[in-house]
């Protein structure tokens, strides 16, 4: 009997969040079993939103090749010996093809482990007890969902979701109450991204900032984490109106809650598109390097993907080596022909947050 079950996916905002649906459908394939994650430190915030699907969080540690943790080695086989103690009946490698991340499942001795292996048919290194060739070719949600039918799990939903509680929308009332506002749309622009290649230059953002608050009288939202405001400082300097600056200053829920009531969403292929996706709050993904067909929003109509079909994407590089031509032949103007056409019919008085009509 299956009564302890460990998922291990040490990754980040946008990764987790694209896992949900399989969150979902383990827990209807288990529903009397604990369900724990073991994931990077910041996801112990994320697993509380998901008390139906997660009982028990588990920071991960660190293992020799999964560079998500700086190694030390004394600290990672403790952690492996107390995960080991622990005594799961059944482990899910929702990390990647399983190079390596099926070493560490494997050295945590469940009853049962699951997951991808590298390569078609591969038969070298660590394998699962049941295991599958890794699809290189499928969106984010049903690699994940494939884990899933591995284990038997029929209600294979793709629909993302992340529950919002009263205290996000007491916490970005309380901010947004202290900024000045305009009577127009609200629209978010997120210029971060973890990699360097994957940022459109911050001053097509400006461009584009000032081209919807000229055009729509706009207030616009600048989103992002701390470590993001130095990309959102430049931003600023080249524009030629004030946005609302909110960089490092809301919690995961509190961006969330911000999302929710956004008319427009516009980002760089990083996390927060997917919570806007989850939210099913607008949004345009500028796409560069990544795979867009493995991480864009499923859902076309109402969620954008732009992006210019150069032969050298998708790539992995993390700084772009020549021009980053992939971003930078996105122009501002595309980007807010886009905006303008999500808008435009919206009643100029009022504003219905998440709720516009739909015209591409």
């Amino acid at each position: 009997m299956i009564r302890k079950i460990a998922i291990f996916r040490a990754l980040y905002l946008g990764d987790m969040l694209l896992a949900v649906p399989a969150l979902r459908a383990i827990r209807q394939r288990y529903p009397g079993a604990e369900i724990t994650l073991i994931g990077l430190s910041w996801a112990a915030a994320f697993a509380q939103r998901y008390p139906d699907y997660l009982d028990r969080f588990v920071e991960f540690a660190g293992y020799p090749g999964l560079p998500e943790v700086e190694l030390c080695p004394q600290r990672s086989q403790a952690f492996v010996e107390a995960q080991r103690a622990y005594r799961y009946d059944l482990v899910i490698q929702m990390h990647g093809n399983g190079l390596s991340s099926n070493a560490f499942v494997n050295e945590l001795r469940a009853g049962m482990t699951v997951g991808y292996v590298p390569g078609k048919g591969a038969q070298s290194g660590a394998r699962p007890t049941i295991a599958s060739p890794y699809p290189t070719q499928n969106h984010e949600i049903y690699r994940n969902l494939g884990l899933a039918n591995l284990l038997g799990c029929r209600r294979l939903d793709p629909s993302l979701e992340f529950p919002l509680w009263p205290e996000d929308f007491l916490a970005i009332n309380h901010l947004l109450a202290t900024l000045p506002q305009k009577d127009g749309p609200w629209i978010g622009l997120h210029a971060g991204a973890k990699h360097p290649a994957r940022r459109w230059s911050p001053p097509s953002f400006a461009q584009l900032a000032d081209g919807l608050a000229h055009d729509l009288h706009a207030n616009i939202f600048l989103t992002g984490k701390a470590d993001e405001r130095s990309t959102v400082r430049e931003v600023i300097s080249s524009m030629q109106t004030t946005p609302i600056n909110l960089v490092g200053l809301t919690s995961l829920g509190g961006l969330a809650a911000l999302l929710s009531r956004l008319d427009l969403f516009i980002s760089n292929d990083t996390g927060p598109v997917h919570l806007a996706y989850a939210l099913d709050t607008p949004s345009i993904t500028l796409f560069g390097p990544t795979d867009y067909q493995r991480w864009r929003p499923l859902a076309q109509q109402r969620h954008i993907s732009l992006r210019a079909p150069v032969a050298c994407s998708p790539c992995l590089h993390q700084v772009c080596p020549i021009d980053q031509r992939c971003l930078s032949r996105i122009s501002p103007a595309l980007v807010q022909a886009v905006a303008l056409a999500y808008l435009k019919d919206a009643p100029s008085a009022c504003w219905e947050r998440g709720n516009l009509p739909i015209l591409l």
